[in-house]
């Protein structure tokens, strides 16, 4: 993993002289950018290895295998490119789900493949049943929820990833996904409500064959 996180820093080197090496694995997202475009690789690691399972999990539940290594070293090449820019008060998360956002839309307008969706309205409310995080935290349901979770409509399954998979708030997803506070917001409800319902069907397919 150093070898691979090396290579990308050096895709695009902080134009920086290297400063000496300080302990970073206590820094925030923020701070450890900074120090990166400061010349300092190590940081740069450290932002990588916090966030590489989020961001590659984004792209596996959104793309075809076959491309999605590529996405993901997209990606971080140009947070590299783009770390100048970065402005410290806004949070990294937030920072690297809008390149990666930018990077699947670039990926299906080059492919010239665009997600269907499905209008929300169509999907049935939320009920009282258990959070699918909860579900998704259970090894013996993963591989349901994982299905469950592909079978959502694009916008819907973004919206749902950037909430529980990156961590972001709903404000952070709709200025992601270039959307507004309200929209995002109904998409993550019909995601929450569609995963409770695919969820139930299965359990009730399982009860009738036991």
């Amino acid at each position: 993993m150093a070898t691979e996180t090396a290579a990308l820093s050096a895709s695009f080197p902080p134009r920086s002289h290297v400063q000496p090496v300080r302990p970073v694995g206590g820094l925030n997202d923020a701070a450890l950018l900074v120090r990166y475009s400061a010349g300092e690789a190590r940081a740069f690691d450290e932002l990588y290895q916090r966030h590489r399972g989020p961001l590659y999990r984004y792209y596996a539940r959104q793309a075809p295998r076959s491309v999605v290594d590529d996405l993901f070293q997209e990606t971080w090449l140009r947070v590299i490119k783009s770390a100048a820019t970065y402005e410290p008060s806004a949070p990294f998360a937030a920072f690297l789900f809008r390149i990666a956002h930018n990077v699947l839309i670039d990926h299906y307008r080059r492919t010239g493949r665009t997600p269907e969706l499905v209008a929300d309205d169509a999907l049935d409310l939320v009920d009282s049943a258990p959070q699918p995080s909860e579900c998704y935290a259970k090894a013996e349901v993963r591989a349901r929820f994982i299905a469950a979770l592909e079978a959502l409509p694009p916008a819907q399954r973004e919206a749902f990833l950037l909430h529980q998979e990156a961590g972001l708030t709903l404000e952070q997803v709709a200025a992601v996904v270039g959307s507004n506070f309200e929209t995002v917001k109904s998409r993550l409800r019909y995601a929450v409500a569609r995963l409770r319902k695919l969820l139930d069907s299965d359990a009730s397919t399982d009860r009738r064959q036991a």
